[in-house]
Order: C-alpha cells, then structure tokens, then sequence
C-alpha cells in the first residue's frame, strides 16, 4: 500500500493553490531513498526531508573523499622524507 500525502495547505490553513504558491517547485533527480528518477512538482516543504538526506549523503561523500586525499598527501610526504633522507646532497648539508 502507497500512502499519499494530503492537499492541505497548513500555512494557508485551506488546500494547496499548487503553481499559485512561490513555494510550490518542480525538483528532478534521483531519489536518495529509493534511487528512483524524481521529476515531481511539489512544496518546498515537502521537499524538505528529502533534499536533508540528499545534503547529508553528499556530505558524508565529500568527507570521505577529503580523508582519502589527506592519506594519499601523507604516504607521499612519508615517501619524500624516507628518499630525502637516503639523498647524498641532503646529508652533506645536514652535517
């Protein structure tokens, strides 16, 4: 069973007056639920709770590509170091 939601408008406190209303907007993309295609009309409000989980899923995405970099910059800056150390012209400058 698919629930749907009402057409009853609690700012206006009466139905929704749909293309009417400045809140009333069209969103198309992927659903981060379900992975469906949306290309759906509706309040913003309504959009709200999924657009917050579509913000977070990114979020998470960026956070884990920015963890993934700072390893890579690491065990470069480690490799540096260990052939900076083992370089001639190094150590005749650090004696």
């Amino acid at each position: 069973m698919e629930l749907k939601p009402g057409n009853f408008c609690p700012l206006l406190k009466k139905e929704c007056v749909g293309l009417q209303c400045a809140w009333f907007t069209q969103v198309r993309g992927t659903n981060p639920n379900t992975g469906k295609e949306v290309d759906e009309w509706a309040c913003a409000m309504a959009w709200l709770p999924i657009l917050l989980i579509e913000n977070s899923l990114q979020q998470r995405q960026t956070g884990a590509a920015v963890e993934s970099f700072r390893n890579e910059m690491v065990e470069s800056q480690n490799q540096f170091i260990s052939l900076s150390q083992q370089s001639p012209i190094v150590n005749l400058i650090t004696k």
